[in-house]
């Protein structure tokens, strides 16, 4: 009885492995066995270039690793432009370009070159322990990156790529972006425009042990907060000469952005605060230096913090309510003002976006792979494709699953290349053969 129960599972995973392989074209199925081939020689190049630090400020180092990458890219017919940004003291871009079939889908492909780590972080170094790596980078986005490659790899072995339309757009500042973004995105905003299809590289999620679909992402908007009161000896508080002080006021506007703001898709945080005789803002804005004394009311006080949207809509109302609560109410002899910094923009959850995650899902079908539900926006952070988000249909985490990103605790689960790798290169594969919508 055992066996026959043994024989009847055997038998039904041959049958639903026969049914996969049948619902692929050959074309597709020589992409699964072409990724498979390439995996470990992917694993050497991610070793390489992850071993190359190329932390955002490290303009050299992010530099070497597009010198590293453009040969891969060019064996593969794609143009290779290098994009110096030093107008706003980055290192620069990568953009390579693949001409296809006139009137196809055009698809934008995004990672980035930079990592957290400087090279005066200890954490330097890749290190293989069976399918886990770790390493600077390597999930976010060396990761990424390689995978990218590997796909775009397998569907020229298997003859798709030469009808495919691509556009990628490597950052090499996407961790510490250049100021102002109106340069620093320029190139990645003119390059949505074209495209009807953007794919982002960045790491996948999972829950539970399973791959989430990615169709969102929240910005990242940070503010300044000011006060101001009157410097007088500490026993005429709250006098009608004296006020209620700097610190107070203060008190009062966060008081009230913790009870009137929340909604949902929302959150904002209070990250640094100081108020005193002086507080003075450090020029990278993450130090405050105060000075004061027990029994003198506090003159100034500073905080900054963000604020994450998920919508273009909801960052403008948000940004309306704090305004207005700074503007109103003032406690006696005090004054307020804030202002903001929009960062990156928000990737709403369209129709456009939930279809492409429909496309990839019916992939996973036919690859004998579960379906992938949708990851609450909530689980993922800023990044590059939001920058194009309003132009384009997008999916987001085609890379590698990893843990510990921007910690020395990364590490990447190697064996997640190959299923994201053969989703990505199918995905370009079939949109290739559609027409394109601009």
């Amino acid at each position: 009885m055992r066996q026959t129960i043994v024989k009847a599972a055997l038998c039904g995973a041959m049958l639903l492995a026969t049914t996969a392989q049948a619902a692929l074209s050959p074309a597709e199925q020589k992409i699964g066995a072409s990724v498979d081939a390439g995996h470990e020689p992917a694993i050497a190049l991610l070793e390489k270039i992850v071993n190359q630090n190329s932390g955002s400020m490290n303009v050299a180092g992010v530099k070497v690793v597009a010198d590293m990458l453009r040969p891969e890219f060019e064996a593969l017919g794609f143009a290779v432009t290098w994009k110096p940004m030093d107008q706003v003291k980055r290192a620069g871009h990568f953009i390579a370009v693949h001409k296809g079939r006139a009137g196809t889908t055009k698809m934008l492909l995004i990672g980035h070159l930079d990592t957290v780590f400087e090279p005066d972080s200890p954490f330097q170094t890749f290190k293989r322990d069976g399918d886990w790596a770790a390493g600077p980078g390597v999930g976010d986005d060396k990761g990424g990156v390689v995978t990218m490659l590997l796909a775009l790899k397998a569907m020229q072995a298997a003859g798709t790529l030469k009808n495919a339309n691509i556009e990628v757009v490597l950052t090499g500042d996407e961790e510490d972006s250049g100021d102002p973004v109106s340069i620093s995105r320029a190139d990645l905003i003119a390059a949505g425009k074209r495209a009807d299809v953007a794919l982002d590289f960045e790491g996948l999620s999972r829950e539970d042990g399973k791959d989430m679909g990615s169709i969102a992402r929240r910005s990242s908007n940070s503010w300044t907060l000011t006060t101001s009161g009157k410097s007088a000896h500490s026993s005429g508080i709250f006098s009608a000469a004296a006020g209620d002080g700097a610190v107070y006021e203060m008190a009062r506007i966060i008081t009230a952005f913790r009870k009137e703001l929340p909604e949902p898709n929302l959150t904002f945080n209070v990250g640094l605060i100081g108020g005193g005789q002086s507080a003075d803002v450090d020029k990278d804005g993450v130090r405050i230096a105060v000075t004061g004394k027990t029994n003198i009311i506090p003159q100034i006080a500073v905080a900054k913090g963000d604020f994450r949207t998920l919508s273009q809509d909801q960052t403008e109302r948000v940004r309306a309510k704090m305004q207005a609560i700074v503007d109103s109410g003032h406690l006696p002899g005090t004054g307020a003002s804030i202002a903001f910094d929009l960062g990156y923009p928000s990737m709403a959850p369209t129709a456009g976006n939930r279809a492409l995650l429909g496309k990839l899902n019916g992939i996973n079908k036919d690859l004998g792979l579960p379906e992938m539900p949708e990851l609450d926006p909530l689980k993922r952070g800023a990044g590059d494709i939001s920058f194009v988000a309003q132009d384009v249909d997008g999916l987001v985490g085609l890379g590698l699953a990893s843990m510990g990103d921007h910690s020395p605790a990364e590490k990447a689960d190697l064996s997640t290349m190959p299923r994201q790798a053969k989703r990505a290169a199918i995905l370009m594969t079939r949109l290739s053969a559609e027409k394109g919508r601009k």
